[in-house]
């Protein structure tokens, strides 16, 4: 059997949109003698739609559009290929559903077994779950169909696979990025296949979604549980694979299908994508969530602050992949305080990029506020910080550039920033990246450029300096927070392992300092609640996965 495992970008309610996309893939597989054609979880409405599952129009629509769908690539002289799409459908509510479509016709519907229940999408507030198989008899080839966290549950469609004797377990996906998450899918799908004992087939989304990220990473296992091919990561493809399936008898209830033949003499050989080292999947995940986010939504260009700091630096080298840097533009915001190397590293910065890079001394403006407040000490400096937000803001709304925050999840965790200044914009890119996770994705930017012979975008001095906010004479980082290896590893701890504070002194951590930055970190929800939206990379991001209540008497003791 000839089939495609259609890895691409979906946009959240752009139905037509993405129903032409299927069609031209569609016409791609068709073109390659595809027999069996496979689209992601949710395809035609894109994923995650939220609370767009619970409006009337949008569920019409989707049902609407998978019918016409059918037609469309039937009319376009494709309709031999039997085509498997995810929509939203709706009966006594809504459903996550695949439409499986052949001869102009949506011939069969399967609704997802199992749904999740955890922080990236909680599917049980929208959808309702399915109960029975769907089994589709293609020719005397028996194919077994199951949706994203079907697989990852025990029974359900993987036992109807086996039971059947199915030679195909077709897995359609959206499922989101994470660190680490690679080898848990193939370990899942090399499982299952086994159980199953058949040919196990997943293809995923790929391309990002608000705070989500998604990484395509499409597999086909064979019934002995080795790799028959994958797709490359963060990247758009049609994978057509000849995979060979056995006959089986056919079940006594299953939607009977004839397909076409493949061309004679070709033979489709996929390959089997070399995976990423980690730092590159990292680096690739957050260029394709600014990438998706500023597209999506219509933005031709962004802006952000050039303090001459690491986190400026990357998140300005992440704009410029993303983007080109003739669509990045920088700002030096210059206070009393800011040091020359940090006036020049912003500088070397922009060259080193090619971006755009402007000048606006923020002292006269931080004058002026202070000649109509009484401002001191902690609320003098945070004033620096808020006067560059509303430059930065200004210059947005004239321009219309969307802004880009440059805070990283450590500062977030401890609010180590301030409301309406350095907090103020419209995407944190680096808003779910650890200090010291900043600190390894810009050296490895540098050395992946100086590998392919390019000038490596990120000033060395911006990197080997110490931190500083530069908001009074001297100030550094570690006059506020401990370093941030150990603070890292005890957010770590508890944000991403829900530890509590106890667990982490057992752990060999100081426990005056245990206390202290889980105080800072409960006291911060009110910030984070205001923070922009940022790319996900974690198993545990702030706003997306992790909310405390703002209001909350709870206080963490290892006593």
């Amino acid at each position: 059997m000839r089939i495609a495992l259609a890895q691409v970008n979906a946009k959240v309610g752009d139905i037509a949109g993405n129903a032409g996309e299927v069609r031209a893939r569609v016409a791609e597989a068709a073109a390659r003698g595809v027999q069996l054609a496979a689209f992601p979880e949710m395809m035609l409405t894109g994923y995650p739609v939220e609370d767009l599952a619970l409006r009337p129009s949008f569920q019409r629509a989707s049902a609407t559009a998978a019918e016409q769908l059918a037609r469309e690539i039937d009319a376009d002289g494709n309709g031999e290929v039997i085509c498997v799409v995810g929509y939203l459908a709706f009966d006594t509510a809504p459903v996550n559903a695949v439409a499986v479509m052949h001869r102009g016709s949506v011939v069969a519907t399967y609704v997802k077994h199992h749904l999740p229940n955890y922080g990236v999408f909680d599917e049980a507030r929208y959808f309702r779950s399915g109960s029975e198989p769907l089994l589709l008899r293609i020719d005397d080839v028996t194919v077994s169909l199951a949706i994203c966290e079907d697989l990852w549950q025990e029974g359900g469609p993987v036992e109807w696979a086996r039971d059947a004797e199915a030679g195909l377990l077709l897995v359609m996906n959206a499922s989101p990025y994470e660190r680490g998450k690679d080898d848990s899918r193939l370990d899942l799908c090399t499982l299952r296949a086994l159980e199953a004992g058949c040919t196990l087939a997943y293809v995923n989304l790929v391309g990002a979604q608000d705070e989500l990220v998604f990484d395509g990473d499409s597999i086909i296992v064979g019934p002995g549980g080795h790799v028959i091919a994958r797709a490359p990561r963060f990247t758009p493809i049609l994978m057509v694979a000849d995979i060979e399936v056995p006959t089986s008898p056919a079940p006594a209830a299953s939607v009977a299908m004839t397909s076409g033949a493949w061309p004679a003499g070709i033979v489709e050989r996929p390959g089997i994508s070399a995976r990423m080292p980690e730092l590159e999947e990292v680096y690739a995940a957050l260029v394709l969530g600014l990438a998706d986010y500023v597209g999506k939504n219509g933005f031709t260009s962004v802006i952000l602050g050039l303090s001459g700091g690491i986190d400026s630096a990357l998140v300005a080298a992440i704009a410029c992949d993303a983007l080109g840097a003739d669509r990045v533009f920088g700002v030096s915001m210059p206070s009393v305080y800011s040091s020359e190397h940090s006036k020049d590293d912003a500088h070397d910065l922009a060259n080193r990029c090619g971006l755009s890079i402007r000048t606006v001394a923020i002292a006269p403006m931080v004058e002026a506020f202070l000649e109509s407040l009484t401002l001191t000490g902690l609320a003098e400096e945070n004033l620096q910080a808020r006067v560059r937000g509303i430059t930065l803001m200004g210059i947005s709304n004239q321009e219309g550039h969307l802004v880009l925050t440059t805070g990283n999840k450590s500062e977030l965790s401890v609010g180590y920033s301030t409301l309406y200044g350095d907090s103020a914009g419209g995407f944190g890119p680096i808003k779910d990246v650890s200090k010291t996770l900043v600190w390894e994705l810009a050296r490895w930017r540098n050395a992946f450029a100086a590998e392919q012979g390019q000038t490596p975008p990120i000033p060395p001095s911006s990197i080997d300096k110490p931190p500083s906010a530069e908001l009074r004479p001297g100030q550094v980082d570690s006059d506020s927070l401990p370093d941030y290896a150990v603070l890292d590893a005890i957010l770590e701890g508890y944000v991403s392992g829900d530890q509590g504070a106890a667990e982490l002194v057992a752990a060999g951590f100081d426990q005056a300092l245990v206390e202290r930055v889980l105080r800072m970190t409960d006291a911060a929800e009110y910030k984070r609640r205001q923070f922009p939206p940022g790319t996900k990379i974690s198993l545990r991001a702030f706003g997306r996965d992790r909310r405390l209540p703002i209001t909350n008497g709870w206080r963490e003791s290892a006593g």
